[in-house]
């Protein structure tokens, strides 16, 4: 029996492409989840993995999609292995019933993890030149120059009402409290 996995990263993404692909391989039953690759709690594929029975073939659109990483991929199909399933990604056209489908899949894995390891650390040289530059990151402060003079003054006269202040300059009391503490 060829079993599909499908998987998606977040809620606003689509399945219907990897659904139609491995519906088109033959799939007569897919699971479907919704959920980060690198959260360990998939329990829609815990479930694909259990209805799994000697002889049976998972199917998966492409190696991302079953594996957070090289080591998880490579456990997983492991253990399918062990138990007599076989394995297959469309995308890459890996076959692990096959002795070159099974070095494909380790090629293929360790490529991949070897990009994601890249991207990391261009991702973290950007963040940290960037830093190196002033630049923090993150969503601009609300109450800066002229406006945080202004709530300063404001929040040391305890005759203000907090809530007022945090209207008239659209933030939240917190906020109000975290910039100008060394006033209150």
């Amino acid at each position: 029996m060829k079993i599909g996995y499908a998987r998606v990263s977040t809620q606003e993404q689509n399945l219907d492409l990897q659904i139609d692909a491995l519906t088109a391989h033959g799939c007569e039953k897919i699971y479907q989840e919704h959920a980060s690759g690198k959260n360990t709690e998939r329990p829609e594929l815990e479930s694909c993995l259990k209805a799994l029975r000697a002889g049976d073939l998972l199917c998966v659109n492409k190696l991302d999609r079953l594996g957070r990483n090289l080591a998880d991929l490579i456990r997983i199909v492991s253990d399918l292995e062990k138990k007599g399933i076989g394995f297959v990604s469309l995308s890459e056209n890996i076959d692990t019933s096959t002795p070159s489908g099974v070095l494909t899949l380790h090629i293929f894995s360790a490529l991949s993890e070897y990009e994601r390891s890249l991207i990391r650390e261009r991702t973290n040289a950007g963040i940290s030149a960037a830093r190196d530059r002033g630049r923090i990151g993150g969503r601009p402060s609300k109450l800066t120059g002229k406006n945080l003079t202004m709530a300063k003054e404001l929040m040391a006269n305890k005759d203000n009402d907090v809530s007022e202040i945090a209207k008239k300059f659209d933030v939240s009391r917190a906020t109000l409290y975290r910039l100008t503490k060394s006033c209150v």
